[in-house]
């Protein structure tokens, strides 16, 4: 039976869908050359300072291993490994009219980028205006000095009294925008970086000498300080689904109080290494369970050990004898 001829009316409301679908994807063609114009008129990472010569290296070996281990625990069941990026002592530049600003996050993660610069190439810097998008996390970590840097007008009065800090006023949220304020003489802290220019939703910060842990989510334009919770996840990330926790174990042969992810019920994700090794271990138990069922059935000594490929410590363990 041959097929019926379209009636009029779909013929129109194809028509007028075809048109739609022209006029969407013209705009959206437009936009996108406006957007590779702009880029193309600002600097790339490859422009920019990847480091500064008044900051070398990192203050001590901690801001070293930690950001290792918030990286390599890091487990996001809702997007692909190539889908994020994390960072840490890597230069952030974040304002367009002040090119060569940038702060240094002890850690950040950006999701929705791709692992690679441009798909391609490892990061120099993150540069927010060629990425597109800011940091959904920035962790930092306190060290002699840093408290007004990274906690604003949260830092505790008393502590920075005592520490003899200059005590410079850091702008109330909102009361101006970046891009109408009146430009400041030198760049502005990272707490305002983070709240008012990047506006990062979730920023943490720990002290590992008082195990001190505060997390601030950034709501209705301002940063409020949320409750941890009494166990591990001391932090919950909604949107992320990933726990945050103090650990306490033995990372690169270092024994210590870390920041480590977990799932919902507290249990740690595990690095790389961890992962092998329990893979080991897996596999040496079933080896070794094997070997039991074997002998159980009567199967001679030697013969179990040839079938199962049997090492001396396997044999060992199994109080075989020579």
């Amino acid at each position: 039976m041959g097929s019926r001829p379209p009636s009029f009316s779909q013929v129109s409301q194809t028509s007028s869908d075809a048109l739609t679908n022209g006029q969407r994807t013209q705009s959206e063609e437009v936009r996108s050359r406006e957007t590779r114009s702009r880029r193309a008129d600002l600097p790339t990472m490859y422009d920019l300072p990847s480091e500064a010569p008044e900051e070398p290296g990192l203050p001590d070996e901690y801001h070293d291993l930690q950001p290792q281990l918030l990286s390599r625990t890091l487990h996001l069941s809702q997007y692909a490994r190539r889908e994020w990026f994390t960072g840490s002592d890597l230069n952030l530049y974040y304002d367009e009219s002040h090119l060569q600003w940038y702060k240094r996050p002890d850690w950040f993660l950006a999701v929705g980028v791709s692992r690679l610069y441009d798909g391609e190439d490892l990061r120099r810097s993150y540069v927010v205006w060629q990425e597109g998008k800011s940091p959904n996390v920035v962790v930092e970590f306190l060290s002699a000095g840093t408290a007004a840097e990274d906690l604003g007008r949260f830092v505790d009065q008393a502590r920075r009294a005592d520490s003899g800090e200059e005590d410079v006023e850091t702008p109330e949220p909102g009361e101006v925008e970046p891009e109408v304020a009146k430009a400041p003489q030198k760049p502005p802290r990272k707490f305002e970086v983070y709240e008012r220019y990047l506006r990062v939703p979730h920023y943490i910060v720990y002290s590992r000498y008082t195990r001190r842990l505060r997390y601030f989510r950034w709501i209705d334009g301002e940063y409020q300080e949320q409750p941890l919770r009494p166990t591990n996840p001391l932090i919950w990330l909604d949107d992320l689904a990933i726990g945050l926790g103090i650990w306490q174990g033995e990372f690169d042969e270092v024994a210590g109080d870390w920041l480590r992810w977990c799932d919902a019920s507290g249990q740690w994700f595990l690095t790389d290494t961890e992962q092998e090794r329990r893979a080991r271990e897996a596999a040496e138990a079933q080896v070794l369970q094997t070997a039991q069922n074997l002998l159980a059935a009567g199967m001679d000594f030697a013969q179990v050990v040839q079938v199962c490929h049997l090492t001396e410590a396997q044999r060992v363990k199994l109080q075989l004898p020579d």
